[in-house]
């Protein structure tokens, strides 16, 4: 499915009196969704201890400023 059409899915899936603040957020939900699973195709992944790590890193380096 191309972009396009993907876009024309969702603009028909939502209310009639959708805002277009909701259609920008539909839309910015889409991309993130495709950018995440084009990173996850490449390998660009860490393990959820990996990221629990990191966040212990910098949560350490904030308290001790």
């Amino acid at each position: 499915m191309t972009d396009k059409q993907a876009v024309i899915d969702a603009l028909q899936r939502l209310p009639e009196n959708a805002s277009l603040d909701e259609i920008t957020q539909e839309l910015q939900l889409m991309a993130a969704v495709r950018r995440g699973r084009m990173d996850i195709a490449a390998g660009r992944v860490k393990t959820h201890q990996k990221v629990k790590e990191s966040l212990a890193s910098w949560a350490s380096e904030w308290t001790t400023r």
